[in-house]
């Protein structure tokens, strides 16, 4: 696999040129999360959007180092609030006009941020939250529409709140029988509602991977958009994949609430590449194609053939996001955690064999890996270890059907020990297990199984910085006074 990444990263470099005269595909952004440990520097990030013509972006937060990152690139931007801040927003109306004055009115300024949407929330309504989210949702996004409206910002941005598909369903499994879940179905409607009245827009997360992951008989070339899956008619329509099926169960959802003319936002899309036997780059890159010759061509879905608005889960991968949902959750990034492409994509949907160019000025630790010492270690009780390196670590592309499930006993444990070692930095008691570990210069790497160097993240440069600026600013200070003196 290191060997693809690198002929990757050189075929991108060649490329380039032709990315950069391209006519990419309009209609689409991508999603930008930071649940990592290493999280890449932000102005390395806003130089991959700009170098691969992306021009969208969609943040779960509104981080200033970020924003200001995105300050003056002309790049429409969705930010986001945290579901954490969901009852302190929806309690005091004055906490919402603090939030917008915060991080939305600060940015509105020549060479600002060109914001265009507010998610309030991000997937509230989760079944798995249990309702912890139902009663805050609705008054936090009232209070954040009327800061926003109240700062003259709604003919620049619209709130709305990022669902998971999950808020509707089908009895039958056919689009036309969609309705939103029962246990939801009324705050939904008062939020659509609210929607309709105040022109805001419906935001959806859509994962066909799920419909594979979760049902083992479900058939695989459905979750595709290349026209090969079994056709399936509803109301004299045809449906060949369980993208437009879920998408238009939506629609037909709105329309039983009354509204037929709602804009729909796909907020996020996309396909994993590890954690899971259809979690690989060869089909992500066959979803990604699919996705993207579709949206060259301005095609919508049967119910709604105009063109789509989605944003690609997502730019990076995140080895800090939690696993509960499946392995794979870590491993949704079109880039490696280090910005480099995984697979074959072109941005322009005219289905060329190019792929997206990588990070640029990324700086990684030593090379160095920690392995186990063959000469110490003692197989029967080290069990522990692994699973606490693993805990603390990144183990899911050990996973069965990933890229590093066919190691063997000794690898599997060197694999959890320097995923560890690497996400702590490459502490060297970090290497250590009781003595079961050892560092080494040679590359530890099995077939395509990749033991990772981690990069210098992003956030150790701004403690760098910042730290020295303090230093700078006191010794000035302290010049000064002894000047004076």
């Amino acid at each position: 696999m290191a060997g693809r990444a690198a002929m990757l990263v050189n075929v991108g470099t060649v490329i380039m040129t032709v990315l950069t005269l391209a006519s990419l595909v309009g209609g689409f952004g991508v999603n930008w999360g930071n649940i990592a440990s290493h999280p890449l520097n932000p102005n390395i990030v806003v130089q991959m959007l700009k170098d691969n013509k992306i021009n969208k972006v969609k943040l779960f937060d509104a981080d200033s180092w970020t924003m200001n990152a995105l300050a003056g690139t002309g790049m429409e931007v969705m930010v986001g609030i945290p579901n954490n801040l969901l009852e302190t927003l929806a309690d005091d109306y004055d906490n919402a006009k603090d939030w917008v004055k915060e991080n939305v009115t600060q940015y509105m300024r020549k060479g600002g941020v060109d914001i265009k949407y507010v998610a309030v929330g991000n997937e509230p309504f989760l079944s798995a939250y249990n309702g912890s989210f139902l009663k805050t949702t609705f008054p936090a996004l009232k209070n954040i529409h009327r800061a926003l409206k109240e700062a003259g910002h709604t003919d620049k941005m619209k709130a709305t709140i990022p669902q998971n598909a999950e808020v509707y369903q089908s009895a039958n499994d056919k689009p036309s029988e969609g309705d939103f879940r029962k246990d939801v179905k009324q705050t939904m409607l008062d939020i659509v509602n609210f929607f309709h009245d105040n022109d805001l827009p419906f935001t959806v997360n859509i994962y066909p991977f799920l419909s594979l992951y979760l049902n083992e008989h479900f058939p695989v070339e459905f979750a595709f958009l290349d026209g090969n899956g079994q056709t399936m008619t509803d109301k004299g329509k045809n449906y060949d994949n369980v993208f437009d099926a879920n998408y238009d169960t939506l629609v037909y959802a709105l329309k039983k609430a009354g509204i037929h003319d709602m804009k729909i936002i796909v907020g996020e899309v996309g396909w994993p590449t590890d954690g899971h036997k259809y979690a690989t780059p060869k089909l992500a890159e066959k979803f990604y194609a699919g996705l993207m010759k579709r949206l060259a061509k301005d095609g919508g879905t049967p119910t709604r053939p105009e063109r789509l608005e989605v944003y690609l889960f997502g730019f990076l991968d995140e080895d800090m996001k939690s696993i509960l949902p499946g392995p794979f959750e870590r491993h949704w990034g079109i880039f490696r955690y280090d910005g480099t492409p995984k697979f074959m994509l072109d941005f322009t949907g005219q289905g060329r064999q190019m792929v997206p160019v990588a990070a640029k000025g990324v700086q990684y630790l030593e090379k160095q890996w920690c392995v186990v010492n063959n000469d110490t270690v003692n197989l029967d009780e080290v069990g522990p270890d692994l699973d606490y390196a693993c805990y603390h670590g990144d183990c899911t592309a050990m996973e069965a059907g990933s890229t590093c499930s066919k190691l063997t006993k000794v690898q599997n444990i060197s694999y959890a020990f320097n995923m560890y070692f690497q996400i702590q930095d490459q502490d060297v008691r970090a290497c250590d297990f009781k003595g079961a570990a050892m560092i080494t210069k040679v590359n530890a790497s099995v077939g395509s199984c990749l033991f990772p160097v981690q990069i210098v993240s992003g956030s150790d440069d701004f403690r760098i910085n910042f730290v020295f600026g303090r230093f700078v600013v006191f010794g000035l200070v302290l010049l000064g006074l002894l000047t004076v003196i």
